[in-house]
């Protein structure tokens, strides 16, 4: 689950970790009347949506009253932004991030995240700050410092010096940096965070340092420990077909293919898009229904999956484990039947029940076609999405 950076910085700031002094506001009104209250000679006005690149795209400005800071919120509120991350279609800004002018001296970067590889906590620092990570570590991979976290005994003291050093910090900024730094950890840890980045990381002309921008993502299972950051979430910054997913448990992302999936167990749908990646189609969608999903379930997948325009073709791709062949035969009829989908199905089905449920298939009375193999299960459904393409 991802928050805005305003909700971001409310978190950290539990935790010790300073940042500049601001406020949301979701009306020009409401910009005007914080850039007063935080009365200093320049104030920015922030667009607050879950991308990167705002600045570069106009989402952040320097205003200098509160007169003009009411200009600039009339101006992005309602605004659809684009930048690298959103993609073409953009997001619109509904609310803003109004916060106090700082006189900065210099602009690092500073991540946590969860390396798989090392199964450990990686806290990761540049000097480079203010441009994306990503663009330095291909780059210029040798500017980023890195050390991993043993579990066993957290981040020490002595690593965030290391990194500090590596900051080209010294004295009391290189202690306020260490404080920071374990800061930010701690804060890392407690709310289940899978990514924390600050950038830039500010070193202002007095030697403070803040966190000017912070991102947090968290990990979507364990959020049954975190009410009050569940309820951060902000679905209007959503799919809206992905929300709906959600409801039902089922884990859902949209693609920009012709083919929707729906699959059970997340390794076996990476392996279907992958085999229709390979046939010369295009995947719709990631769908895991589940081990356990029931016909409810399934038929709520295909509501989901027939929401999307863009679906010329459905591949049903199942073992069945604990989800047994004929529920998910009988899931499939009920909903195809209640739905009167109109695009062709292919359903390749394996394991427990099997035959009961390709009898249950063909006594529908319904027109799917079926197949023993992921291959020819993949080259059916792309020869039947690119021939309903066609004709439609």
């Amino acid at each position: 689950m991802k928050i805005h950076e305003y909700q971001a910085k409310a978190v950290l700031s539990k935790y010790g970790v300073p940042v500049p002094r601001g406020e949301v506001a979701f009306t020009p009104e409401e910009v005007h009347d914080i850039a007063k209250r935080l009365g200093g000679p320049v104030s920015v006005v922030k667009a607050q949506i879950h991308a990167g690149g705002r600045g570069k795209a106009g989402g952040v400005k320097l205003t200098k009253s509160g007169e003009e800071a009411e200009t600039v919120g009339r101006e992005l509120l309602g605004k659809t932004l684009v930048t690298y991350q959103t993609g073409p279609s953009g997001q619109k800004i509904s609310r803003l991030l109004v916060e106090e002018g700082l006189a900065i001296d210099r602009e690092l970067y500073l991540g946590l995240v969860v390396d798989r590889s090392s199964q450990r906590i990686v806290l990761m620092v540049s000097k480079e700050g203010g441009v994306e990570i990503e663009k330095i570590a291909e780059e210029s991979p040798e500017k980023i410092h890195k050390v991993f976290i043993h579990p066993g005994v957290g981040l020490q003291p002595f690593q965030a010096q290391q990194l500090g050093f590596a900051l080209g910090l010294t004295g009391d900024s290189l202690k306020k940096c260490v404080k920071m730094m374990l800061a930010l950890y701690t804060a890392f840890l407690a709310t289940d965070a899978s990514i924390l980045e600050i950038n830039p990381l500010i070193v202002t002309k007095t030697g403070d340092l803040l966190a000017l921008d912070a991102k947090m993502n968290f990990d979507d299972n364990a959020l049954y420990r975190h009410t009050d950051i569940r309820e951060l979430r902000d679905t209007s910054e959503e799919d809206p077909l992905e929300v709906e997913a959600s409801k039902f448990s089922l884990n859902y992302i949209r693609l920009d293919g012709t083919i929707g999936c729906m699959v059970n167990g997340a390794g076996l749908a990476m392996a279907t898009m992958d085999i229709i990646k390979l046939a010369g189609g295009s995947p719709a969608n990631f769908l895991d229904v589940g081990g356990g999903a029931n016909a409810e379930q399934i038929r709520n997948a295909f509501k989901i999956l027939m929401s999307d325009k863009n679906v010329k073709a459905v591949l049903i791709n199942i073992f069945g484990g604990i989800l047994r062949c004929d529920v998910l035969a009988a899931g499939v009829i009920a909903a195809v039947k209640e739905l009167g989908v109109p695009v062709p199905i292919v359903i390749r089905m394996k394991g427990t029940n099997v035959e009961e449920g390709k009898k249950m298939l063909a006594e529908s009375g319904l027109n799917f076609a079926t197949a023993d193999t992921m291959g020819e299960a993949a080259d059916q459904v792309v020869a039947l999405a690119s021939k309903t393409a066609g004709g439609r």
